[in-house]
Parts: structure tokens; sequence; C-alpha cells
């Protein structure tokens, strides 16, 4: 539709719009039919496909509906999702009130899609009831006290959208986002960047928690070391974080956490939270036959309340539904630059790693980044392939970090088994077996079949190894309910996820056993102590069967280099491991 077309279909809608205006003004009138009579009409005008006319796939569709989920607790989602690829990267979101809401003065509506937009780290969102059109910038974290005027940037009654239908057009319909024209505007009125930096405030509170648990833990639990301390607050931390992003995505029940924290012993509760989570995940992010330090643990109460309190409003300002997880990834990037030290009186202290204060600081990897480099190397070897082929294929970071890049490959994968499967007709064949829902989405089994066959990692910090596993299992939940894990559960008798723990490995990617050949005077305790300190990966061993296959078919990451300036870091031997047995030494 052209934009001249346009505008005389805009005219049109003023005028139904005009003629039913009572109707509409009475209070009570039905949300969702406001929505799908008047709003939705208002983008397709725009150009956008708000009911999927084109029958595209899941991921590659530029409008994403986000009903409010009527349950007693849970919070709302925002109505819709734009964007090119609107369910992989919505530019801005939508939320649709009646025209019985006056949204110039209404400071929760303002308040929730500055919180909407902001937790999902996009410049901008819109409030709309028809009848008034506000725009917010999202860049700046949202405060419970803030009038409704705070961050808003435009404000247009229906009846200047005709004058200013010029600004409506060049700005938010699918023609200016496809020419520019709405990162321009974003750039000019948010200052955003366009790529989401890790959210500072979320970083200072994953550290505040750190540090108070790990002191109480280290105070009521004397045999613990530094490691096993380091080990357990990073484990209690991932797993009320999974379920509560879990909660807010509507697959577990919304306020678990909280009623764990209301009475009784807390983490007795959590840990009874976390033994269901297990029969119901298989993640091994909640398995107790490894981890036989957390069960044993004795913390006070207060402290366990506090973070959990902290992560439900009104104490958060932050939509765990609509968080990508790429930011948690990147916020977390910066949240492992950290580790716990235990103070001689017995409290804890965040520090910086020796190596992030050598190095001025962790640099998390800009998002198009990621995306580009994925394109180009996992994008480029999965082209034109069913499948059946790409099931032979093995994607390794040796450096993984919190994931990003996994978690871009991870994304890759999806779209295109997607596509494929839509294109077949798979969401139409009513087969136990079938990779796609009837909706048209990638089923749970098919989602833990691609992450569990493609994808493999690395990295010398065990607790990289979590956030990484944790990240990956997040994305594997998108747009699942408790329903659809229920029926996984009944129908396959196959729990939600799969255990991550043979494709994400702890080690030093640069360093092997090989590097004790030349010690043999090293007795056996001496040699155990060294292994420790090194933590030496063997490729071969460890992925015996890819290699037997002939290796890895990508490399993707942050490559774990070495510069010559850096070299401080080794002694004398590994120093000459590194350059004899590096490929890259000699741009070292």
């Amino acid at each position: 539709m052209k934009s001249e077309e346009a505008k005389k279909e805009l005219a049109d809608l003023i005028s139904d719009y005009e003629e039913h205006h009572n109707q509409y003004l009475q209070k009570g009138y039905d949300e969702t039919e406001f929505r799908n009579k008047i709003i939705d009409r208002f983008f397709w005008i725009l150009g956008w496909d708000v009911d999927n006319d084109d029958n595209l796939p899941e991921y590659n569709r530029d409008v994403i509906r986000h009903y409010k989920l009527k349950t007693k607790y849970s919070t709302t989602k925002p109505d819709y999702a734009f964007g090119l690829l609107a369910e992989l990267k919505p530019l801005f979101f939508v939320e649709a009130k009646t025209p019985g809401t006056f949204i110039k003065d209404h400071k929760d509506s303002s308040h929730q899609t500055r919180r909407y937009g902001r937790s999902a780290g996009l410049a901008v969102s819109i409030l709309t009831n028809f009848e008034e059109f506000a725009v917010y910038d999202c860049t700046k974290l949202p405060k419970q006290k803030d009038a409704a005027g705070v961050g808003r940037i435009e404000y247009i009654t229906y009846t200047q959208y005709l004058d200013k239908f010029d600004f409506l057009w060049d700005t938010f319909s699918k023609e200016a986002v496809r020419k520019g024209k709405f990162d321009k505007y974003i750039q000019t009125d948010t200052q955003k960047k366009g790529s989401v930096p890790p959210d500072k405030g979320f970083v200072e509170k994953l550290n505040e928690w750190r540090e108070y648990l790990a002191t109480n833990i280290a105070i009521n639990n004397k045999r613990l070391n530094e490691e096993d301390i380091n080990y357990a607050v990073q484990l209690i931390i991932d797993r009320i974080i999974f379920l509560r992003f879990c909660e807010d995505r509507n697959i577990e029940h919304f306020g678990n956490l909280l009623e764990a924290a209301q009475k009784g012993i807390i983490q007795q509760n959590l840990i009874e939270l976390f033994t269901k989570a297990d029969e119901k995940y298989n993640s091994g992010l909640f398995d107790f036959s490894k981890d036989t330090v957390t069960p044993k643990l004795k913390i006070d109460n207060h402290i366990l309340k506090n973070i959990i309190d902290e992560l439900y409003r009104p104490k958060t300002e932050y939509e765990f539904g609509v968080m990508p997880v790429e930011i948690l990834g990147n916020t977390y990037e910066q949240f492992l630059g950290h580790i716990i030290k235990i103070t001689p009186s017995g409290r804890a202290k965040i520090d910086e790693k020796p190596e992030v204060k050598k190095a001025g600081g962790v640099f998390y990897t800009p998002q198009y980044i990621v995306e580009y480099i994925v394109e180009n190397t996992v994008g480029k070897l999965i082209k034109g392939k069913t499948p059946k082929q790409i099931n032979e294929i093995k994607i390794v970071d040796p450096a993984c970090g919190s994931g990003s890049f996994l978690l871009g490959a991870y994304i890759c994968l999806l779209k295109h088994h997607s596509e494929y499967c839509w294109k077949k007709g798979l969401h139409k064949k009513k087969s136990k077996n079938s990779p796609l829902t009837p909706e048209g989405k990638l089923t749970v089994s098919e989602k833990k079949r691609i992450l569990r066959n493609n994808l493999y990692g690395v990295d010398i910090d065990p607790n990289a190894v979590e956030v990484t596993k944790l990240s990956l299992l997040l994305k594997a939940m998108d747009g699942e309910t408790e329903e659809s894990i229920y029926q996984q559960l009944k129908m396959f008798h196959q729990r939600a996820l799969p255990d991550l723990d043979d494709n994400i490995k702890c080690g030093n990617s640069l360093i092997g056993y090989d590097f004790f050949d030349t010690k043999l005077e090293l007795d056996k305790e001496e040699q155990k102590t060294l292994e420790k300190k090194l933590n030496p990966f063997d490729w071969k061993t460890t992925f015996k069967k890819i290699f037997n296959q002939g290796g890895f078919d990508a490399v993707i990451g942050n490559p774990p280099y070495v510069q010559m300036a850096m070299y401080e870091w080794f002694d004398d031997e590994q120093k000459i491991y590194l350059l004899n047995n590096s490929p890259y030494a000699k741009y070292a």
C-alpha cells in the first residue's frame, strides 16, 4: 500500500471510529474486541501484516500478538511486538487500551509500557487507545513514582492523525523500518545506538545478592572453602532466576518463589521447588545427584527472602517475560568478571578477577557482531540443507563465556528448521512425531534435539559454563507454557529440557594434558594440584565421537587468544607450551 492510499484508509478508519465513539467509551468495553476492530486496522494501514495474511512461519512474522494471560497472579505481556523479524528482534512494542482509559494521565499504563520496552532492550514503545497515541523513550529505567508524562516523546490525538500522517508513516510504517527511517528516529530522539548493553543496574543487583548470600553461607557453613561458596552462590542464583523467568513466561505458576519465601525454612522450601523442577525439566541445573553442596547449606531466611522479593514488583522494574535471553547473557558476562573472596572476618567481598583487572574490565560482544559472525558461519553452513543433513553438523565455541555466540547459533538453527518445516506443511499433519505444533511452532522435543545435537562449548570458568547452559535452556523454553510442558510429560514421558553436561564443558581450551609430558618429576599430589590450577582440557577425548568423524564443522565466538602483553599471567613453562602448540602463536 502506498502512503497516499494509506492516508485515505486512515481517514475511513477515523470516520468509522467516530461513528461508534460512544460505544467504545463505555466502561468495560472489551479490550480484545477493540484491538481487533480498531488497533489491528490502524497498524495494517501502516503496512504491518497483523493477521499474518502472508502465512509466514513463527520466526518470520513482522507482528507478534501477546494477549493477556488471564491467571490469578500473572503479569501481562505487551499486546503487540513489531519488527521485520518480530519474534527474534522486535523494534517496538505497542500496549493497547480502550478509549475508556485516558492514557495522557494514566500513570500505570505509561509505566507498564516503559517497563516492557526497557526490559526488552527497546529504544521506544507505543501506548495507544486510538483516541490517543503516545511514544515513550524506553532507554531509562522507569520508577514507580514517575508521572504519566515522564519519558513521553510524542503525544498525538486521533483528530491530529491526518495532519501528522507523514510523521506516523515515516517513522512507524513497515516501509519506514525497511528504509532505516525508524532507526534514524530512535537515534535522534533517544540516542540509542542499536545494540543493547548489559543493564548496569541488574549487574549491580546480582553482585549485591552474591555478596550477602556468600557472606551468610560462609558464616553459617564453616566447612566450605571459597570454591564451594562460589559454586553454591552461582547455582542458587541461577536456579532462582531460571524459575522466575519461567513464571513471567507462564511456564511456571506465577508466585511460586514468593510463596516459598513466605513461611517455614525458605532454604528447604526452595530445595522442594528445585527438586520438582528437576522432575519437570531434566536440565542438569537442578540435579542434586551432582550437587552435593547446596542441599546441606544453612542459609538465614531473611537473605533468601530479600533476593526473591527483589525479583517481583514493586521492588523490581524488570519484566522477565519480555527480557531477551541475550540481555541476560550480556548482564551475566559482566557478573562473571567478578569472584567471591572471603575475608578473614568471614565476610564476602566481590572482586574483579585478575585477568579482568588487567584487561580493564569485561567487554561484552555487541549483538550485531554476534549476529554477523553467526550468519556468516552457521548461516552459510546450513543454507539449503534439510534438517536431516543439519543433524550431522557440529558447532563449537571454545571460549563460550556467557554463551552469546552459542545462543546466536541456536536461534539461527531454530529459525532455519522452523522455515523448512513450515514450507513442507508439517504443521498441518497431525502426527505425534511432527516437529511443528498446529500453530506452526517448533515442538519442545525438536528444540531439545537441535540443542543437544548441534551445539558445543568449552570455558575455563565453571560459572561461565553454568551461565551458558542457563541461557540456552531459557531460549529452549521460549514460547512454551505450563500446558505444553505438561503435554510433553503426559504424551512422551519426557522431561522438558535436555541435560547439557555432554555439550558444555569446563576446561582450559588452550592447554591439554600433554602439558605434563615433560613433567615426569612431579609426584601424583603435585600433578593433581597443578591440574586443578590449569584445568587442562583434552578435546579429542572429551568429544571423541565428533573427532572420530572429522571434528567440528564450525568454530564461532571470541577466541581464547593470548597477546604477548598478557603473558605475565603465565609462568615460563606455560608460555613455551602456548607458543609451541597454538596455531595462532605467530600472531601473539
